[in-house]
């Protein structure tokens, strides 16, 4: 389909939109092939465009607008030539590894994407359902008084904190997943002194495209093993930090799981009180944690503690998707800086971000419930628990901190040929770490390791296990 504005003289530029493909978050490359078994639905399975396709990885390079034009994919300079710098996203990338590899007739186990397979509780389906009636009328875009105040009450509750206003610190969200991307657009001023957003590294790509898009230039810091899996913050450059507008910051880790500290926080408070710039803490892992007395520490904790009661240029966020096995209702929630939110309410208000209100009632509901909280926590404990003595002796996988990832670093060396050769002889699915990450400081930190996410059922990863270890004998 294409617009073309044929019969208005002062519009003459014309957009040729991208061959469809299916959301990366939910491509699965195992899902369809039980019957699916002929080349081409194979090839599709794992993620193969059609022939005609446009490459993303041949423009994917800096400043490679005019090839990407040349594509045929855009046709205008109407269009904002920084979407030629959006990478793959991880999951196309191992859809072409995999492309023409036919795994052995075993059922396919997929341990690659982090989308929760638990049951959705049924009194938050019962919820949704019960308030689809809220379909007629226009939501507001700061959500509904209870559901703020909901969302403000859980956090003050897990997070011991004395005061946190849900008129002024809290906004739902559809999902942290949209909120991360939109915070940069608000937030990011494109200052003559080229603004730098500072991001993890390996890191949710989310981070990566929403600073592109602001008219940033991501900053990396890398979390290796030799450091612990910390934020190396002095390996940004004192002028890189002047420059810097926002940090993202991943806790509990994705992938490492690794868990930010109060004296990493104290860190990044005196980082961003020294040089100016605004935090936003991920935090959609933080209610997976494998000890019920040792909940993980969040940003606005962390802020309560050491006195920054104002939580200034902070925002964290949070989401239901995992820690109530509700991907698909997208519902989340930010809390911090008043000022900060304030402006980015304005934001959303023209962006279009206002919550359904069916599942505005759903997600009272489950901010509202622990037990079901508490259950999620035991299965992915009983998890671990039988997984990882199988698989520490032959891909060195501890036990995160938190999350329900494992971190695993392969015998070998080599991520990619790893996964691949693991999918040809087994038909369990894993992630090369290396595209969970970017080249920075000489190194790929992703580089010799696998992400494995434990969101099958128990005897499937049990099952997954046993094959990756047979796989490494």
């Amino acid at each position: 389909m294409q617009l073309v504005a044929a019969d208005v003289d002062q519009l003459t530029w014309r957009f040729d939109p991208p061959p469809t493909r299916r959301d990366p978050l939910i491509e699965d490359a195992d899902r369809q092939e039980n019957d699916e078994n002929s080349d081409e639905g194979r090839q599709r399975s794992l993620g193969r465009r059609p022939p005609d396709a446009v490459n993303d990885e041949e423009f994917a390079g800096p400043g490679d607008e005019t090839a990407f034009r040349k594509s045929g994919r855009i046709t205008s300079h109407a269009v904002n030539p920084r979407l030629a710098r959006l990478q793959p996203y991880p999951f196309e990338r191992l859809g072409a590894l995999l492309n023409g590899v036919r795994p052995p007739a075993l059922s396919p186990i997929r341990l690659s994407i982090g989308e929760p397979q638990h049951p959705t509780p049924e009194f938050i389906r019962a919820a949704l359902v019960a308030n689809l009636d809220g379909l007629s009328t226009y939501p507001a875009t700061a959500g509904l008084d209870q559901l703020r105040e909901t969302i403000a009450a859980w956090f003050r509750r897990r997070f011991g904190l004395p005061r946190l206003d849900a008129r002024t610190q809290v906004l739902p969200v559809n999902g942290s997943r949209e909120a991360l991307f939109a915070f940069a657009q608000a937030i990011v001023a494109r200052s003559p002194a080229a603004p730098i957003v500072v991001c993890p590294n390996p890191f949710y790509q989310i981070y990566e495209g929403a600073a592109l898009l602001a008219g940033a230039e991501p900053v990396f810091l890398n979390q290796t093993a030799s450091n612990g899996f910390n934020l190396d913050l002095d390996s940004v450059a004192d002028d890189q930090w002047q420059r810097t507008q926002l940090m993202y910051v991943c806790t509990p880790g994705n992938p490492t799981g690794r868990v930010l500290d109060l004296d990493g926080w104290r860190a990044i408070f005196d980082r961003a009180d020294r040089h100016g710039f605004v935090i936003a803490s991920d935090e959609c892992y933080s209610e997976i944690y494998p000890d019920e007395q040792a909940a993980p520490l969040g940003g606005l904790e962390a802020a309560h503690r050491l006195g920054r009661d104002d939580f200034r240029n902070l925002v964290v966020f949070t989401s239901l998707s995992k820690r109530s096995n509700v991907p698909g209702l997208r519902s989340g929630g930010v809390a911090g800086d008043a000022t900060l939110l304030e402006q980015f309410l304005l934001y959303r208000t023209y962006h279009g971000c206002a919550m359904n209100p069916a599942v505005q009632h759903a997600s009272i509901a489950a901010w509202n419930d622990e037990a079901h909280v508490r259950d999620n926590r035991v299965r992915y404990r009983d998890k671990f628990a039988a997984v990882v003595p199988i698989l520490e002796p032959a891909v060195k996988a501890h036990a995160p901190d938190a999350s329900f990832y494992l971190w695993a670093m392969v015998p070998g060396g080599d991520d990619e040929r790893f996964a691949r050769e693991l999918f040809a002889a087994t038909h369990v699915t894993v992630l090369p770490g290396r595209y969970l990450a970017r080249d920075a400081h000489g190194e790929n930190p992703g580089s010799g390791y696998v992400r494995i996410a434990l969101v099958p059922p128990t005897a499937d990863c049990v099952e997954a296990a046993g094959r990756i270890m047979e796989f490494c004998r």
